[in-house]
């Protein structure tokens, strides 16, 4: 684990297309095994690149937790279109070394939080079956765990919206931006 990592509280704030360069570079620095977890197969150094170029789009709502203005995780997620009741899939990864420090509790509460905003009434969450970190913050928050060969889907369902979410979403985003325009 690197020293570094012990000491800083990375600031979280919303993704946006002029982070695409972070996001790259945050993808191409994973090792196989995460991105084994994060993508279900070993994909290549092309694939995830891709994959950052394409993250920030209009049906998707992503989060980052940067720590010394590099990204070192991620939550994102994506409206399922044409779904009723709405329906969301959401993501979620954070680099080994910044691993068991919070970010990913805190970036999953920051997307939960959004689906909640935007009347998302399911949220689906698909997981190796080995990724225990992803079925330990399923567990946390209630999600119902559906159990397939080698994957486990989880079923969340978050609340409607209300003024504190409502706020809390403002504010953080808000903080986020001023953040990032005035670094």
């Amino acid at each position: 684990m690197r020293t570094e990592a012990l000491h800083v509280r990375p600031d979280i704030r919303r993704l946006w297309q002029s982070d695409k360069f972070n996001l790259i570079d945050f993808f191409s620095r994973t090792d196989l095994q995460t991105r084994q977890l994060r993508f279900f197969s070993e994909v290549n150094d092309d694939y995830v690149t891709s994959y950052a170029e394409g993250l920030v789009s209009s049906d998707t709502v992503a989060y980052g937790a940067f720590a010394d203005q590099a990204l070192c995780g991620i939550s994102e997620m994506r409206i399922l279109p044409d779904s009723s009741p709405r329906s969301a899939e959401i993501a979620l990864l954070v680099e080994p070394a910044w691993q068991e420090r919070g970010i990913g509790d805190a970036l999953f509460d920051r997307v939960l939080t959004a689906a909640q905003n935007r009347s998302i009434r399911t949220i689906y969450m698909l997981c190796l079956k080995e990724n225990k970190r992803m079925l330990h913050l399923a567990k946390k928050y209630d999600a119902v765990l559906h159990l397939d060969t080698g994957a486990v889907e989880a079923e969340l369902t978050p609340p409607g919206p209300t003024p504190m979410s409502l706020f809390y979403e403002m504010f953080t985003e808000t903080r986020g931006y001023l953040h990032l325009m005035f670094r």
